[in-house]
């Protein structure tokens, strides 16, 4: 519950990082009204015109920084997954964990019900092969079953849903999409990327009320993780979340939101429309723009690349978007002057998207970026080079590498895996780039905890120890920065991410200092307390 006030109220004797450049760290801040008004050392507050019966908090020495800022993540997909099976560690070890999972399922509920579950990893699964219907048919054979890699592109259902959906030996790929089959043309159950699709319109959809309950207990959650700001980066169908968001906020929901509509699913539709209203940036929630699919995941290898995977001549992935898709979602963000986000994982995908954005100038009424390419797993130099002088902005994922390496590893091979990723190389080039975590899709138990991906960032370590390139370690200054000021620039949140006059009193205060432990316990710090707005939505 918030502890609400718009008294002035004074922050001391704390190490307060503003990601400020110019005055990195002060001792002493001062709220009123939900906006910072003033910030420096202790013994000038006199020149700031604070009065001695104004409240003061003692920050007893703690480690304050700007609220995280997640620009991107799926948060409706993430509050629902947590009502269904987790293929994850520490919960599911192996396809027989998982077997066991979904027979449990069955057991507590009637033949014919759908059974969901998400984040599986073949990479992490002790048989170290991706599931398929067979084995998913030994867990339930009368009932539905569909599970989601922890990528997010690739599904793998059984038996029964394939009759469902129709799919069979003679079932053609949907464009931009694969339906794998075993030696004999049979379908092995997985779907990459738009065959993934070809089963959603036989799944039940989820209750608007049930929706709203898990978005209000997930918001508690992020608080906890020191969130106060996400982009939601689309579903997989064309409902709309804007309306969830609105009603969770009246029941608790503290998070500003950015809500991004997958284009995939609205082209067709002539009424589909973003009303100017809706785009404010002030409101709590908004609408951000359009979000595009323009290839897959490296763990799946279905990102596409500019070389082939290891072990093929020939495996490039997928090129997910067409070229229609891309040419009208660029005309309706050019109208509409929103912003256009793009999927691109691999160096093929990235150039494409970079290319098209290349040749605009920016739309957008103020300053955020009017392009930004997702996380950007093997750019070009060129495409890095182009980016920085367009001003497009680079959304990234440390996590992926730190928590999926074992796929990196078999897909990539060691000495490239260690080139993904070129943080500092992007910011040597000037590009604008960010952090984020991509929940729910990455092999991470909890995947919204901003601390093990800044971990990653700042060690360029896996969490088993793995090497994954030094040269585009970065320091902890940098890394808080990226998911903080960076991030709130790439996504337009206006005056958030900064403990500076006039900006927004998003903050929180950690219960170790982050600048001084060493990089491998940073994935142990914990939030101590976060303030939205000037108001405690949270204390541990």
């Amino acid at each position: 519950m918030a502890e609400k006030t718009n008294q002035r109220v004074k922050y001391r004797n704390g190490k307060i990082f503003t990601a400020d450049e110019n005055h990195s760290f002060v001792d002493t801040m001062i709220v009123e009204n939900g906006r910072i008004v003033w910030t420096g050392k202790e013994e000038n507050t006199k020149d700031c015109g604070y009065k001695e019966n104004d409240r003061t908090v003692d920050l007893a020495g703690a480690c304050v920084l700007p609220g995280f800022v997640d620009a991107h993540m799926h948060p409706v997909m993430l509050a629902d997954f947590s009502k269904k099976i987790s293929a994850l560690p520490p919960k599911v070890h192996s396809i027989e964990e998982l077997i066991q999972e979904i027979t449990h399922v069955r057991e507590r509920q009637k033949p014919g019900q759908w059974i969901e579950g998400w984040g599986y990893d073949e990479g992490k699964f002790a048989e170290k092969r991706s599931v398929n219907r067979y084995d998913l048919d030994r867990g339930c054979s009368d009932s539905p079953v569909s599970i989601i890699r922890t990528c997010g592109h690739i599904r793998c259902v059984n038996s029964m849903a394939l009759r469902l959906a129709g799919i069979d030996r003679n079932t053609p790929d949907p464009e931009g999409g694969e339906i794998e089959r075993d030696e004999n043309g049979e379908p092995t159950g997985v779907l990459k990327e738009n065959a993934r699709n070809l089963i959603l319109p036989f799944m039940p959809e989820e209750k608007e009320e049930d929706k709203i309950e898990n978005l209000v207990a997930l918001g508690n959650l992020l608080t906890s993780q020191g969130i106060v700001a996400v982009c939601d980066m689309g579903n997989l169908d064309d409902s709309d979340n804007e309306p969830l968001y609105q009603e969770a906020a009246r029941r608790g929901f503290a998070q500003k939101v950015g809500i991004y509509y997958m284009w995939d699913y609205f082209m067709g539709n002539q009424t589909f429309d973003i009303p100017k209203e809706k785009m404010d940036r002030s409101r709590q929630i908004f609408a951000a723009g359009l979000k595009l699919i323009g290839d897959g995941s490296v763990s799946g290898r279905t990102a596409w690349m500019s070389r082939p995977y290891v072990g093929s001549c020939e495996e490039y992935g997928i090129s997910v978007c067409t070229d229609e898709q891309m040419e009208t979602a660029f005309s309706f963000c050019k109208e509409h002057k929103c912003q256009l986000s793009m999927h691109a994982m691999g160096g093929q995908a990235i150039s494409r998207v970079v290319e098209r954005a290349y040749g605009e100038d920016n739309w957008m009424e103020d300053d955020t970026p009017y392009v930004r390419v997702e996380h950007i797993t093997d750019p070009s130099d060129d495409s890095i080079q182009k980016a920085a002088e367009k001003g497009i902005a680079f959304v990234t994922q440390p996590i992926f590498m730190y928590a999926e390496i074992e796929s990196y590893l078999k897909n990539l091979g060691e000495e490239w895996m260690k080139t993904c990723y070129p943080v500092q190389k992007m910011l040597d080039a000037g590009v604008k780039l960010c952090f984020s975590t991509d929940a729910p899709a990455t092999s991470w138990a909890v995947p919204s905890d901003p601390f093990p991906c800044i971990k990653g960032a700042v060690t360029r370590k896996a969490y088993d120890g793995t090497d994954c390139g030094q040269a585009e370690a970065i320091d902890i200054r940098t890394a808080v920065c990226l998911y903080t000021r960076e991030a709130a620039k790439a996504a337009g949140f206006g005056v958030l991410g900064m403990i500076k006059k006039g900006y927004e009193a998003d903050f929180i205060v950690l219960d170790k200092d982050i600048f001084e432990i060493p990089p491998e316990e940073i994935d142990k710090v914990k939030v101590k307390a976060t303030y939205i707005g000037g108001n405690c939505v949270y204390r541990r």
